[in-house]
């Protein structure tokens, strides 16, 4: 068996690896560096600016670099060609003039930073560039309340920077739970990080070296001067040069279309990540691949691909799972809440701002949903998860032994609320 991965972000190379690893004969074809836009300008490069005070370039393509080596030890059974593909019909591949075949293809090209069709969109940078400063701007702008927005917000205040984001949607975070999000605001408030809600950007315009982000709220209009302006609107399939149409590949602006299985409407042609338009996260590309590997080779995947944890790297951070209070909306609920400052460990660590909310059904008693602010909430996260994935109820979870003192409590103290 032969299979052809076109790009080589977290789905695509984790997905190579597994499958040369079954002893098929893997084909991984990418036109940018090993680890894609999660290594290279997104999710690592962010964690390393946000374990230091100032930006240090050295520092950050040092950890790139030692995970590229990583990742090309891994691939060492895959064949890797480098350049741009796009599909020749079924399941043929072509790649700088050369015509590759195989079994099944899976489609991994991730997305692109999207923007919005303003006048002077071209004077905002992206999160690329913004990884790539070695100065801190005195003064940024962040277009745009989302988690990547939120994070470089958080980064650059740390860093010193005087920071404005501006949010079109009524809250921050729009996908999160309102509580949760609510909570993250006045925390990011605390720290000196003013955040518009409601705010329609109209334009960016500049002079003397300064950005003028014009944007409205209501009836009114205002602007923000800043050094520096960050476009960070979200980001959209990067469905340019596959050749999907003539492919016979069905697709939308939003993404390819797939099936259960990531399989799209040909036969033994996949798509996994954010290719699909879906949850733009890299474990979800992951885990996606590992459906459609399993379905290629004809074994079952027991992978809920509903049940997704997320985290924003915040200060401090948020992480969540499962249903939020507005989507459980007239149904029977229990919501059960817990205070970081009621925990020993978070007193003690310093850091005792935070809470745990847990949502379980109001019959049943199974958890639906877990919103964490505070410390490690991107840790803690997982211990919900895996009870979620096995169906557990609130009870069960208060009934686990949590060892002392320990974050974790906060978790056992608000599944205990929600019985």
């Amino acid at each position: 068996m032969r299979i052809i991965i076109i790009g080589a972000g977290p789905g695509g190379y984790e997905t190579a690896a597994l499958a040369a690893a079954k002893g098929i004969e893997t084909v991984l074809i990418t036109d940018g560096p090993l680890g894609g836009t999660c290594l290279n300008e997104g999710c690592i490069p962010t964690k390393t600016l946000c374990a230091m005070d100032a930006p240090d370039q050295e520092r950050k393509n040092a950890v790139i670099g030692q995970l590229q080596a990583g990742i090309a030890q891994l691939l060492k059974p895959v064949t890797i060609v480098r350049g741009k593909a796009r599909l020749a019909g079924g399941t043929a591949v072509e790649a700088e003039g050369t015509l590759y075949r195989a079994d099944a293809v899976i489609i991994a090209t991730g997305s692109v930073s999207a923007t919005l069709p303003i006048p002077g969109a071209g004077l905002a940078v992206d999160s690329s560039v913004m990884l790539a400063l070695s100065e801190v701007p005195q003064r940024l702008c962040v277009i745009g309340g989302g988690v990547i927005g939120l994070e470089f917000a958080s980064i650059y205040r740390k860093f010193g920077s005087e920071v404005t984001v501006l949010e079109f949607c009524p809250g921050i975070l729009p996908r999160f739970d309102v509580d949760l999000a609510k909570r993250l605001k006045a925390a990011l408030a605390k720290r000196g990080i003013r955040t518009e809600t409601s705010a329609r950007v109209t334009g960016v315009e500049s002079s003397g070296g300064v950005r003028t982000v014009r944007w409205t709220k209501g009836d009114a209009e205002y602007a923000t001067e800043a050094n520096c302006v960050l476009m960070a609107v979200g980001r959209r399939p990067n469905l340019a040069s596959l050749n999907l149409e003539e492919a016979g590949i069905a697709f939308t602006p939003k993404g390819i279309t797939v099936d259960g299985n990531m399989q799209t409407n040909v036969p033994g042609v996949y798509a996994i990540g954010d290719i699909t338009g879906g949850m733009m996260l890299a474990h979800v590309a992951s885990a996606q691949g590992r459906v459609a590997l399993a379905h290629i080779c004809g074994e079952s995947c027991p992978t809920d691909l509903s049940l997704v944890p997320a985290a924003v790297f915040t200060v401090p951070e948020v992480a969540t799972v499962g249903l939020t209070e507005e989507q459980c909306e007239g149904r029977s609920i229990k919501v059960g809440r817990a205070n970081y400052r009621a925990n020993g460990k978070a007193v003690a660590n310093g850091n005792a701002d935070g809470s745990c909310k847990v949502i379980a059904d109001g019959e049943s008693g199974r958890i639906l949903g877990v919103h964490i602010i505070g410390d490690h909430a991107s840790d803690l996260i997982h211990e919900a998860a895996a009870l979620m994935a096995l169906g557990a109820t609130a009870s069960q979870g208060a009934a686990v032994i949590h060892a002392h003192p320990t974050l974790s409590e906060v978790l056992r103290d608000a599944f205990a609320a929600a019985q």
